[in-house]
């Protein structure tokens, strides 16, 4: 539905850089000094990745800033507002479920409190420069350069790949994730959409038994 397009903002654009049956992953560039509403979304978890300038998250009881590269999950039902305090920000946000109209707003410096996602007329043809993100091949990867990042998106079958990241790599589900084998159970301890560091996912990753057949990462790396 929204592959081929750019949705005009007030603060910005944003489009759809790759979807599958669970996940929507969608770039936003928000300009310098302006914010998405007080918004939040009642059946879907997102999660915001910085990959170029600074930005300050807020909540209904306090704030975070970000600078790039880095990430914060937000669970579904939670109020969360993203100011650009550069002159642009560049983000990443994946959702789960792939809900666009998910949204609820509690205050907007734009008049859109009680509005709904933004319909046709906002709606413009994505260009040759705009992201679409392709699967690869079990065991084949994809590199993408992209707002000051290095993306590598990897369909895997062995827990090792995670495991070989760096530390200060950020790694993305999009499809599958890690697996425990208990008994005659497997339990998926990550799914699609989750966020987190490298040293992080790796501390899990090194303790569990394997991921699930076909599962796809991108990793996020910091143009040096």
């Amino acid at each position: 539905m929204y592959k081929d397009i750019v949705v005009t903002k007030p603060w910005g654009h944003e489009y759809l850089a790759y979807e599958n049956d669970e996940v929507g992953l969608w770039f936003l560039h928000i300009k310098g000094g302006q914010q998405t509403s007080m918004h939040c979304h009642p059946k879907k978890t997102t999660g915001l990745v910085v990959l170029d300038g600074e930005v300050e998250v807020s909540f209904l009881a306090d704030s975070r800033k970000l600078t790039a590269p880095s990430k914060v999950m937000i669970r579904r039902g939670l109020f969360h507002s993203t100011k650009a305090l550069t002159d642009e920000a560049l983000i990443f946000e994946i959702e789960t479920p792939k809900e666009k109209h998910d949204l609820v707003r509690l205050n907007d410096s734009y008049g859109r409190a009680k509005s709904t996602y933004e319909g046709k007329k906002f709606e413009n043809p994505k260009t040759e420069k705009d992201l679409w993100i392709e699967e690869p091949k079990l065991g084949k990867s994809i590199d993408y350069q992209f707002a000051g990042c290095n993306l590598k998106v990897e369909t895997i079958d062995s827990i090792e790949v995670i495991n070989n990241k760096k530390n200060s790599d950020i790694i993305m589900f999009l499809k599958g994730g890690m697996t425990r084998n208990l008994e005659d159970t497997t339990h998926c301890v990550t799914m699609p959409g989750d966020v987190g560091h490298g040293s992080i996912i790796k501390q899990v990753s090194t303790q569990l038994d394997g991921v699930v057949p076909g599962t796809i990462i991108m990793t996020i790396t910091k143009d040096e």
